[in-house]
């Protein structure tokens, strides 16, 4: 059976973390029991090796917490939910034997050591930000948005709204603190938010919330640097009543033929094509995202189906995936109140 991991924000009805199981033929996903221990899980990441799902605690103080999955598709906790030495915490992902959090409140990334078992251990190592940039209103300092380690597990990515870059680390094998190596400096007052790697591993994509754009980047593994080639516009029509838009994330499923970003505002899916080169996304189609305020994006488990949690409407829908030519055709939702992120395990 394969089950599904939906994270929501309990201080806006959420049920914390859902676990739905997903129907292999249709992709339907039907939900069968929720943990509500943890507060705002708001971003979930799993561990493949271990099979342990972590949550943050999407707060002030913020803290993560650590789940073993079983085959039935239940979370039991693995010890304590833990501090990050950080406020609100957005993101997360597994690096190795450490986890990682981006904290949007403190501006600072944590690192946490993880035990053989996947539990986690010892207090947080915090790297912070410092910068701010001139939207008075967003950026008036560092905001982690997004903490990630590159394909070939060397370097670590943050990406942080307020400063307006991407910094690029060299996490110690010892401690695990993370030691900035470069920082890449995108446009002033665009608040870059989420990156995905191509799975070629040689292109980055950055997209950005405070001005609809995605940047296209080379990325150099070898020697941790990130360079900006061009800027694509995202939803260049914007929201029909007018109003500004706010992409939230970006993905690329794992042929690597196109990127597809989410855009809250217009409540849109946009797919992209590679046909040109990894380095030149094609604006092929605009899709409605089924719901309202779409903050996650992700690929099913067979890559045939894309994913979508819609935090204001609350719910989950997905959309079938035209083999050829990548476009979205709706095939369903499910009731998630304010459904925040989506992980397959």
């Amino acid at each position: 059976m394969q089950w599904a991991y939906i994270g929501s924000f309990t201080s806006g009805g959420g049920r914390g973390i859902t676990v739905a199981a997903v129907d292999p033929a249709t992709g339907a996903l039907t939900p069968r029991t929720s943990v509500e221990t943890v507060v705002n899980p708001s971003c979930l990441a799993l561990a493949p090796e271990t099979g342990v799902l972590f949550a943050v605690s999407d707060t002030e103080p913020g803290a993560v917490a650590a789940f073993r999955t079983g085959a039935d598709g239940s979370l039991a906790p693995l010890g304590p939910a833990v501090d990050v030495a950080g406020a609100g915490p957005t993101h997360l992902s597994v690096a190795g034997r450490r986890l990682l959090t981006a904290n949007y409140g403190s501006g600072s990334v944590s690192s946490l050591a993880l035990g053989p078992d996947g539990s986690l251990t010892g207090p947080p190592v915090v790297l912070a930000h410092h910068g701010s940039g001139p939207d008075a209103d967003r950026q008036e300092g560092p905001h982690a948005h997004q903490v990630l380690p590159d394909p070939g597990g060397r370097w670590v990515l943050g990406v942080d709204l307020g400063t307006d870059s991407v910094r690029v680390c060299a996490p110690d094998p010892a401690t695990g603190e993370l030691r900035v190596h470069t920082e890449t400096v995108l446009r002033a007052g665009s608040g870059p938010r989420h990156l995905a790697f191509h799975p070629g591993g040689e292109v980055v994509y950055v997209l950005h919330e405070l001005e609809p754009q995605m940047t296209v980047c080379r990325w150099d593994p070898a020697s941790g640097r990130l360079e900006p080639l061009a800027e694509v516009a995202i939803d260049p029509e914007g929201a029909p009543d007018g109003e500004r838009v706010y992409p939230s994330v970006v993905c690329v499923p794992s042929d690597g033929r196109f990127v597809r970003a989410a855009v809250r505002g217009s409540n849109t899916v946009l797919t992209y094509t590679l046909a040109d080169g990894a380095e030149k996304p094609r604006l092929t189609s605009s899709v409605d995202c089924g719901g309202v305020w779409p903050r996650d994006l992700v690929a099913g488990p067979s890559g045939r189906r894309l994913y979508v949690a819609n935090e204001w409407s609350g719910d989950v829908t997905w959309f079938d995936v035209d083999a050829d030519s990548g476009r979205l055709r709706r095939a369903g939702a499910v009731e998630v109140p304010a459904a925040a992120c989506v992980v397959f395990g």
